[in-house]
C-alpha cells in the first residue's frame, strides 16, 4: 500500500512536468512563428513596395503630357519655319511691286518733264500713255550725229532690220533699236529739218531734249537713258556707237542670261590714264579728283557699246539733276555707279577686233556681240567697210529669228 502510494505520487509529479513542458514548447513556437511572420512582412514591404493606383496614373498623366509637349513642340517650329518662309516670300514680292511702282514713277516723270520741256514724243510713247507698257527685252539706242547720214545708212543695210522686219522685231523679240540724236542749237534748223525728213522715211529716231555737241556727250546718255525708261518698259537698255558691228541675236542672248540679276552693268571693263594735259584727246578738266598725275580711272565700260539693267537706267532718270558729269561719256557713266551696289560684269565679246579676229572667234563657234577697230575707237572707214564685217563676222539673217530669249 505504502508502495503504491509512493509510485503513484511519483508519477503524477512527473506527468505534471512534461505537460508544463509541453505547454512552454508550443508557446515559443508560435511566438517564434508570428516573428518570423512579421519579419517576413516588413522585409518584403521594403524591397518591394507596390505602387498605389494614383501614383500609377499620375506618371502615366505625366508622360502623355510630355509626348504632347513634343508633339506639340514640332508642331510650333514647323508652322513657325512656314510662316517665316511664307513671310520671306511676302517681301520679296513687297520690295518686288515697291521697285516697279518707283521705276514707273520715275517714268512718269521724266515723261512729264518731256511734255513740258517741249520735247516732241514719237507715236509709240504717245499709244502707251493710258495703257500698261509692254514688256521688252531691250532698247537698243545707237548714239549718231547730224554729219553721220552715211554711218547710219550703212548699219540700216547691215545689222539693223528695216521697215516691217523692224517693227516685227519689236512685237516678237522684244527688241527695239533706234538711232539717237538730239537737236541742233538752232532749233528747227536746216540739220533739225534734215533729220525729220530722214525719220520720216526711216521712221528709226529717238530724239532727245537736247543739244548736240561732242562736249556734250555725257549729258546726251544721260539724255538717252531718261527718255528710253520713259517710252519704253525694258529689262535692257543699251547704248552703241554707230560706228560698230552688233550681232543682234547674240547680244539678246548674252543679256537674257543675267535677267534673273539685280543691278546689271556689262560691257568691257577698262581703267585708263586720267590725263591732265590741255590740248589732248580725252584731257579730263576735273583730274585733280582723281589724285597725283599719272593716276588711272576706276573700272568703267568702255564707250562704244555697253547695257545697264533697268533699275540702273531708273536711277539716273530719278536722280539725274543731281549725277556729275565729267569729259568723257564713258568714264561718267562708271561714276554714276562706283558708289552702288552694282555688278561689273566685263564681258570681252562686247569688244572684238574687226576681222580675222571676229572672224576666227566666229569659226570658233564664239561668236561676238560688237566689233570695232580699237585704234579708231570705232570700225576704221565704217561706211566702207562694215559690210565686209558683217559678212565675215555677222551671225547670219535669220539668227535673230531663230533665237529664243
Amino acid at each position: 500500500m505504502s508502495l503504491k502510494s509512493r509510485g503513484g505520487i511519483g508519477g503524477g509529479i512527473g506527468a505534471g512536468e512534461a505537460s508544463a513542458r509541453r505547454m512552454v514548447s508550443k508557446k515559443w513556437t508560435c511566438l517564434f512563428c508570428l516573428g518570423s511572420f512579421c519579419a517576413g512582412l516588413l522585409f518584403t514591404n521594403r524591397m518591394w513596395t507596390i505602387p498605389e493606383p494614383k501614383d500609377i496614373i499620375r506618371r502615366t498623366g505625366t508622360e502623355e503630357n510630355k509626348m504632347n509637349l513634343v508633339s506639340s513642340d514640332c508642331n510650333i517650329k514647323s508652322g513657325i519655319l512656314g510662316e517665316v518662309s511664307k513671310t520671306h516670300h511676302a517681301i520679296q514680292s513687297i520690295d518686288k511691286t515697291i521697285s516697279i511702282l518707283e521705276m514707273e514713277l520715275a517714268a512718269a516723270k521724266s515723261a512729264q518733264e518731256l511734255i513740258l520741256n517741249g520735247s516732241p514724243l514719237s507715236e509709240t510713247a504717245k499709244s502707251t500713255e493710258s495703257v500698261k507698257k509692254r514688256k521688252y527685252l531691250m532698247v537698243v539706242g545707237i548714239n549718231t550725229a547730224f554729219s553721220s547720214r552715211k554711218r547710219r545708212d550703212s548699219v540700216r543695210t547691215t545689222w539693223m532690220p528695216q521697215g516691217e522686219m523692224r517693227k516685227k522685231l519689236e512685237e516678237e523679240k522684244g527688241i527695239v533699236i533706234r538711232f539717237v540724236i538730239g537737236h541742233s542749237v538752232t532749233s528747227g534748223g536746216i540739220l533739225d529739218k534734215a533729220i525729220e525728213a530722214e525719220d520720216m522715211k526711216h521712221g528709226d529716231f529717238l530724239r532727245l531734249n537736247h543739244v548736240e555737241g561732242y562736249l556734250e556727250l555725257s549729258a546726251k546718255t544721260r539724255a538717252y537713258f531718261v527718255t528710253a525708261v520713259s517710252m519704253w518698259d525694258a529689262e535692257f537698255y543699251v547704248k552703241v556707237d554707230d560706228d560698230v558691228h552688233v550681232n543682234i541675236a547674240t547680244l539678246g542672248s548674252t543679256l537674257a542670261r543675267l535677267r534673273s540679276k539685280p543691278r546689271v552693268y556689262i560691257g568691257c571693263m577698262k581703267s585708263g590714264p586720267v590725263l591732265a594735259q590741255k590740248g589732248v584727246r580725252y584731257h579730263e578738266p576735273e583730274h585733280w579728283k582723281f589724285g597725283e598725275e599719272g593716276n588711272r580711272y576706276f573700272r568703267h565700260a568702255t564707250g562704244q557699246l555697253y547695257a545697264i539693267s533697268k533699275d540702273l537706267a531708273s536711277y539716273i532718270s530719278i536722280n539725274q539733276h543731281v549725277l556729275h558729269k565729267y569729259a568723257n561719256e564713258d568714264v561718267t557713266l562708271g561714276s554714276w555707279f562706283i558708289g552702288l551696289d552694282v555688278q561689273h560684269i566685263d564681258d570681252r565679246r562686247l569688244c572684238c577686233g574687226t576681222h580675222p579676229d571676229c572672224e576666227w572667234k566666229a569659226q570658233a563657234g564664239n561668236l561676238c556681240v560688237a566689233s570695232f577697230d580699237w585704234s579708231c575707237s570705232g570700225i576704221c572707214k565704217s561706211v566702207e567697210r562694215i559690210r565686209e564685217v558683217h559678212q565675215r563676222c555677222g551671225e547670219g539673217e535669220n539668227a535673230v529669228w531663230n533665237a529664243v530669249f
